[in-house]
């Protein structure tokens, strides 16, 4: 083999370990997820003054915060720019997975909005079972027949700006307000007999709390100066092969 073959060999796996090489992206922490509703949908949680029930349009889905037995979701505009809503929701396990995302409403009466109960991330056993005043729990429960999550907390409903970290006061309310759930006949129960929560290793898995993660790593993590380190001793292994050959 001739000095120039040589080179280009070992040229040619340096080109293929540099295509196979693995680019570090960011997981799916926070599920964002674009949703377009057809009709207006009402919302529970604090939102900003006047969109207690969101419009038919494009929104976007996020999980602001996570911790083992609730999450934070924040309802954004298409473009990301403005907070709608941040809610607290209870993570609500299923038995199938399905490709798609899944959104559950509450039946309500003719004419009046559907009320959001749940939302299933693709992929995922878990979803997110949204939690309302106890007063509009109440009335969804009768309404649809079925049971609602609710908080008694005094939580601001409406907010004058958009809430946008995970350690604003309202957010800290909301991670530690008290859950229960009302039945259709007025009767409050406790979480458990209504929602059926995810294995441990579910939760430990799906637990947030670190702060999102660049869509690419810095350039200090690259892979290309290992590459190219295993390039040059490749390089190195075959001329001294090859010197070995003439001598």
């Amino acid at each position: 083999m001739t000095r120039f073959q040589t080179l280009a060999t070992v040229c040619g796996f340096a080109l293929a370990s540099l295509a196979f090489a693995p680019t570090a992206r960011a997981d799916d922490w926070n599920r964002k997820t674009t949703i377009t509703f057809s009709g207006p949908v009402e919302i529970p949680g604090v939102h900003l003054a006047g969109w207690a029930v969101l419009p038919a349009g494009t929104y976007v889905f996020k999980i602001l915060d996570s911790q083992s037995d609730r999450h934070i979701v924040q309802i954004f505009s298409q473009d990301e720019l403005t907070v709608y809503a941040t809610i607290l929701a209870i993570p609500n396990f299923r038995l199938k997975a399905t490709s798609k995302t899944v959104m559950t409403f509450s039946e309500r009466p003719p004419g009046e909005p559907e009320a959001l109960r749940a939302w299933f991330y693709p992929g995922k056993n878990w979803g997110e079972e949204f939690v309302y005043q106890k007063s509009r729990a109440i009335e969804i429960s009768k309404a649809a027949n079925t049971p609602v999550l609710f908080t008694e907390a005094e939580i601001p409903v409406e907010v004058t700006a958009p809430i946008v970290t995970a350690d604003e006061p309202v957010v800290v309310q909301l991670k530690q307000a008290p859950i229960m759930a009302i039945k259709p006949t007025g009767e409050a129960v406790q979480v458990a007999e209504v929602v059926t929560p995810p294995p441990a290793e579910v939760v430990v898995a799906s637990t947030v709390t670190e702060p999102a993660l660049p869509e690419e790593l810095p350039k200090t993590a690259s892979p290309f100066p290992l590459i190219g380190l295993f390039g040059l001793l490749a390089l190195g292994a075959a001329f001294t092969i090859h010197v070995a050959k003439r001598a």
